[in-house]
């Protein structure tokens, strides 16, 4: 069984001040209050120390490994709970350019595993809403400049 989340947001600056952002990660406790911390290479195949602070719920700690890194296109990665099958999410981060100095920035999740039904009535709010969190303050962050 699965289980989809996805979050959109559209900012007025260009797609490459974007990607620096996020791919700047030791700054995102500066800003980003749904991704508190990420450590490690964003390269496919690396694992990342990851820690989100779900709306209500608080912090979750996890290790995704790197799927995509597509300069200015996209950023994907794969988490687990503990086995595969269990609870698996993976996280992808979009940035769609129209050419005019503005872009829309999308973030999804694709969550899979027996106990995604049994967890997804507490999960799910909490995530569309981290989502749409850190959505709002990339945003202002990309539209000052950086």
């Amino acid at each position: 069984m699965s289980r989809w989340i996805e979050s959109a947001v559209r900012i007025d600056a260009p797609a490459h001040r974007v990607w620096e952002i996020l791919l700047d990660t030791a700054r995102y406790p500066d800003w980003n209050p749904f991704l508190r911390r990420v450590e490690g290479e964003l390269r496919p195949g690396m694992r990342l120390n990851v820690e989100v602070d779900l709306p209500r719920l608080g912090p979750q700690r996890f290790r995704p490994t790197v799927l995509a890194v597509l300069p200015e296109r996209e950023l994907r990665w794969l988490g687990r709970l503990r086995l595969p099958g269990v609870f698996d999410g993976e996280h992808r981060f979009r940035l769609e350019e129209n050419g005019e100095g503005r872009m829309r920035f999308l973030q999804d999740g694709c969550f899979q595993g027996i106990l995604v039904v049994p967890l997804w009535r507490r999960l799910a709010p909490a995530i569309r809403e981290g989502f749409e969190r850190m959505n709002r303050a990339l945003k202002v962050r990309a539209e000052a400049g950086g």
